[in-house]
This record gives C-alpha cells, structure tokens and sequence, in this order.
C-alpha cells in the first residue's frame, strides 16, 4: 500500500506564495509518476502538475510560469511550489501517486486533500 500525506494548504492573499508538501509511504513496484490535482465543489478534478521518471515536468495551461512541481530524490516528498497565487486558484488540491504494485497494473493513490484559498 500507498500513503500519501498532504500538508501546507491555508489562506493566501492574491499575488502571494504557498508551498504544498506531500509525503509518501508505504511500498510499490514500480513508480511511473506523482502530480497535483485540484477540485471545487460540485466541480470536476482538475489536473495540475506532474512529474514523472525520464521526462520534464508538466503543468496545465492556468499554472503554467507561476507553479513548479518537484520532488525529493527519493520519491518520498512531493513539494508544488505555488506563485502570484490567484483567487481561481482556490481549490482543494490532491496529491496523485501512478505506479504498479503488480505485473499488468496500473494503481492510482490519493492524498486526503488539502485546502488553498486566495483571497481578492
């Protein structure tokens, strides 16, 4: 199993800076990526950020300059360094786990979610 523990949100002018920390345990076969989500209310999980072995990382249009994911390099901690923070930016934010415990498939693991809300 795969446990993922998020940690940094809380409330932010617009304009400013918040870091979320995410914190891995547990054991897995292979890891193929971790990144960021986000959900509203009512609303859609939205992609945010990933990174993942052998390649750059990615970032969705809207975070695009102003977000920058990284990571320890162990894997164990998943950091998303958030700048000039906007109110849409106000979200709950999930950090994502994709790996494999098994030959031939492929597991999804969520953090609890942690709240970011940028205030006008």
């Amino acid at each position: 199993q795969v446990q993922l523990v998020e940690s940094g949100g809380g409330l932010v002018q617009a304009g400013g800076s918040l870091r979320l920390s995410c914190a891995a345990s547990g054991s897995i076969f292979n890891l193929v990526s971790m990144g960021w989500y986000r959900q509203a209310p009512g609303k859609q999980r939205e992609w945010v950020a990933t990174i993942r072995i052998g390649d750059n990382p990615n970032y969705a249009d809207p975070v695009k300059g102003r977000f920058t994911i990284s990571r320890d390099n162990a894997w164990t901690t998943l950091y998303l360094q958030m700048n000039s923070l906007k109110p849409e930016d106000t979200d709950v934010y999930y950090c994502n786990l994709v790996g494999t415990m098994t030959v031939g498939t492929v597991e999804n693991y969520w953090g609890q979610g942690t709240q970011v809300t940028v205030s006008s």
